[in-house]
């Protein structure tokens, strides 16, 4: 039976803000947080809230699992 461990959040923050030409700032600001979350979230360093999550995909018009991948790992002790 293969056991689950913690696994990996990864965004497309970095890209969707590039395309719409923002700046962390910008987005901080839309979102109501600090530009340091923003960069806490491009460096993968912080997991936002479920609620931030939605929040970021609706600002910029698209589905959460656009924004957000979950990459589960197992071992299989």
């Amino acid at each position: 039976m293969a056991l689950i461990e913690q696994g990996n959040l990864q965004n497309k923050l970095t890209v969707l803000r590039a395309e719409k030409k923002w700046s962390q700032k910008h987005v901080a600001k839309l979102l109501g947080v600090s530009r340091q979350t923003i960069v806490s979230l491009e460096n993968n360093r912080y997991s936002p809230s479920l609620k931030l999550a939605f929040e970021i995909a609706l600002l910029f018009e698209v589905d959460i699992n656009e924004v957000f991948h979950y990459e589960k790992k197992e071992n299989t002790k």
